[in-house]
């Protein structure tokens, strides 16, 4: 069964708790489809009257705030052994080439990798655990969680609730076919700008080749 489709026969109240719940885990460092549990609400709360979107977007805020300040305090406890138990647990999430990416991240942009954290799946599982191994200052890491916590579960909320609205307008004028195209158009274009992003992250973490020894030479 679909995840929206199985959401339509939940109550309203237990769909604020999943939420909260499921993203809580994830932040919490424990690989779960929160996002995915997030976009399918607000959809739902678009076609539904029953679901309150501003109450469905707290829920998820706070989630993702709660959930990373508990991270926050396991990872600051458990240290580095504790990323080794985790990448036996789960090697495709918390491997040794994963937490290296996420390292670099974390001293490239300390409190800044935290908040755009939020909205990358894989530091977003990694962004509370991490920044307590590392010894980042609670304070710091506050302030970045919950502004990160609200713009990215509040303005997903808004955004994917919009588009459900819009987009059930749209029907009412245009056949599923239409609807599809678009929604294909989107997810190829996304796909082609994290691919370029990618890339250009690769080629920016490549070292700078040292020079030749004849090079050194013919340049003295």
């Amino acid at each position: 069964m679909h995840v929206q489709e199985w959401l339509e026969t939940v109550p309203a109240v237990s769909i604020y708790l999943l939420v909260g719940v499921v993203i809580g885990l994830e932040s919490l460092g424990i690989p779960l489809p929160g996002e995915i549990v997030l976009v399918s609400s607000a959809l739902l709360a678009s076609q539904h009257g029953d679901i309150d979107p501003v109450v469905l977007g707290a829920c998820a805020s706070a989630g993702a705030i709660i959930g990373d300040s508990i991270g926050y305090a396991i990872g600051r406890r458990g240290g580095r052994p504790l990323l080794a138990w985790l990448g036996g647990k789960f090697p495709k999430h918390f491997g040794a080439p994963q937490i290296a990416l996420a390292e670099r991240s974390f001293e490239k942009w300390g409190m800044w990798a935290v908040f755009f954290g939020r909205f990358v799946a894989l530091l977003r599982i990694f962004a509370g655990p991490l920044a307590g191994v590392l010894r980042m200052p609670y304070w710091k890491f506050l302030i970045a969680n919950v502004l990160g916590g609200i713009v990215w579960a509040g303005g997903t909320t808004a955004v994917i609730y919009s588009v459900g609205v819009v987009a059930e307008a749209w029907l009412k004028r245009f056949s599923w076919l239409g609807l599809l195209a678009a929604v294909l158009i989107g997810v190829i274009s996304m796909l082609v700008l994290k691919n370029r992003a990618k890339k250009a992250a690769e080629q920016a973490d490549l070292p700078v080749p040292a020079p030749e020894p004849d090079a050194v030479r013919a340049a003295d």
